[in-house]
């Protein structure tokens, strides 16, 4: 008789949410996710509500409509929360309407995360999907502000901890430092490449001409990512290289959308290495 699942609530809260925040790295470490809460709280304070409760209402909507219990603890279900509740509380001011607004939003990013995976996670992952297609849904609702981008100092160090920083749209040193602490105590070998994959964003930008983007870390995030993402599977290094160089590719290319690409890169980049990969593994079969 086959299993009926189960809304038990998750063994341990804590660790279900903490593993929210690290799989946004696509690493599940509790340690590695409360560096990452920390470094909001310690940089950004007035966007740890919104991750708490994005990642919160995706768990419980994960709980209540009875999706897989490991998953739910794994964190699965909490990571696009915990994006879409930063981004909101980023963009809009604080109202009476917010707190629903990410409520809502990251309950419905669990919903789209298990349709998605029910229905065609083996082909195409939903990594942070769900958090773009909510994102550029607020966007699109936001009236876009007059004033022109941040300038920050021309400090590379600075530079690559701020491309790791951004992943969760912090732009200080400090909390890309912490993040890349907690990703060395989860994988090592991961927050190498994703150290080494936001200095090459960096040069790239700086190559193309966009010095601010440069320094403020606006090519490093995706690359990042697109490199977490291959690297932690132990793929080769030039798989996770050209992971990385399509990031860069799409990210001028997205940035012609009327709203900020956030993830997109890194999502499409990922897609494009996994059909491929498929089609190149279906022409070597044999016959």
């Amino acid at each position: 008789m086959p299993r009926q699942p189960s809304a038990v609530p998750c063994p341990d809260w804590a660790t279900a949410l903490l593993n929210g925040f690290s799989q946004v790295l696509l690493l599940r470490s509790p340690l590695c996710g409360l560096c990452c809460l920390l470094a909001i709280m310690l940089t950004d304070p007035h966007l740890v509500g919104g991750a708490l409760l994005g990642a919160l209402a995706g768990l419980l909507t994960a709980q209540r409509r009875g999706y897989d219990r490991a998953d739910r603890q794994a964190g699965l279900y909490s990571y696009n929360g915990v994006l879409i509740g930063i981004l909101i509380s980023a963009v809009l001011p604080w109202s009476a309407i917010v707190p629903p607004l990410i409520i809502a939003a990251g309950g419905l990013s669990s919903i789209i995360t298990h349709q998605w995976r029910k229905r065609g996670g083996e082909l195409l992952v939903a990594y942070t999907a769900p958090f773009v297609l909510l994102g550029w849904g607020v966007l699109a609702l936001v009236e876009p502000g007059s004033g022109g981008p941040a300038v920050v100092e021309a400090n590379p160090a600075h530079a690559v901890a701020r491309g790791v920083g951004q992943i969760f749209l912090l732009d200080r040193p400090l909390a890309g430092l912490l993040i890349i602490v907690g990703m060395f105590l989860a994988q090592p070998y991961a927050a190498m490449w994703a150290v080494l994959s936001s200095a090459i964003g960096a040069g790239v930008a700086l190559l193309a001409g966009q010095e601010q983007a440069a320094w403020m870390g606006l090519y490093g995030f995706n690359a990042a990512l697109a490199a977490l993402a291959f690297s932690r599977q132990g793929e080769r290094a030039r798989v996770t290289l050209l992971a990385i160089a399509l990031a860069l590719v799409l990210q001028p290319l997205l940035s012609l959308l009327p709203v900020s690409g956030l993830t997109a890169p890194f999502v499409l980049s990922c897609w494009l290495m996994h059909l491929s990969g498929r089609v190149l593994r279906g022409r070597l079969r044999p016959a």
